[in-house]
């Protein structure tokens, strides 16, 4: 299912954080969004999983707005990556992922055997079976990271959301698990802060600035040096691989 956002605006207190954004996701594609810190990048995904209450606007999911979605639908449809996560509970790695399966489950029903695979495949792509009954407290922030992102595939989404899901990740990590989502063939929107893995995992970009939209379009269209030198502050030189087509980004020091 595609997602679309029209004209939807947020603000916290008398600071107004998401300012008129308008954007759509191809269903099945992965659009990066991209912005300094501050930008809204995090709120805005907040909004789409009604983390967060829009000021005005729509946030649609295919046809559905989301706010008329009852929470249960909205979980079983949505899953929602967060940056860092945290707990206090004594809870194995495999307890952590099962927590993926409650959107599709009745209070009192019972666990099923498609739970289970749900689980373990999710375990699995992740490459943290042989974590699976470690506790959560003794895993370092890489493999939290890990952990969570096998919980939402766990949840089975048509939409899935991201923030900053290579946080703490080593390079071999980061480049499977974007790998990885690029090949779930789910409706998704990573934010992101390297722009180099943006381009090379994203169908589509969008750069927030102050909560506004100042380009959307593809990797060429949107990652030019004028655009990162005024929106990032700092110089950057761009090239296209020959070989392979993708697009390198060098960071040039005064």
């Amino acid at each position: 299912m595609s997602i679309s956002i029209e004209n939807v605006s947020y603000a916290a207190g008398n600071t107004l954080i998401i300012d008129g954004v308008t954007l759509s996701v191809t269903p099945g594609k992965i659009l990066g969004l991209l912005g300094p810190n501050g930008s809204g990048k995090s709120n805005l995904l907040r909004l789409i999983c009604r983390l967060r209450r829009v000021d005005s606007g729509v946030i649609r999911l295919g046809e559905e707005d989301v706010s008329v979605l009852s929470r249960a639908s909205l979980a079983q449809r949505v899953a929602f990556v967060e940056q860092q996560s945290t707990t206090d509970t004594q809870l194995t790695v495999r307890d952590v992922v099962r927590l993926g399966r409650t959107p599709h489950r009745g209070l009192l029903s019972s666990w099923t055997a498609e739970d289970d695979v749900a689980v373990e495949t999710a375990l699995a792509r992740v490459d943290m079976t042989h974590h699976a009954a470690q506790l959560w407290q003794t895993l370092s922030g890489g493999e939290r990271q890990r952990a969570h992102i096998a919980r939402a595939l766990a949840q089975t989404p048509r939409e899935l959301l991201l923030d900053e899901p290579t946080n703490h990740l080593d390079i071999l990590h980061q480049l499977e698990i974007l790998s990885l989502v690029a090949t779930l063939g789910t409706t998704c929107i990573i934010a992101m802060h390297d722009l180099n893995l943006a381009a090379m995992f994203c169908d589509s970009l969008v750069v927030l600035q102050s909560g506004k939209v100042v380009a959307m379009g593809t990797t060429e269209e949107v990652l030019t040096d004028d655009l990162i030198a005024r929106v990032f502050g700092v110089r950057a030189h761009i090239e296209r691989s020959a070989v392979h087509g993708r697009y390198n980004i060098q960071y040039v020091m005064d």
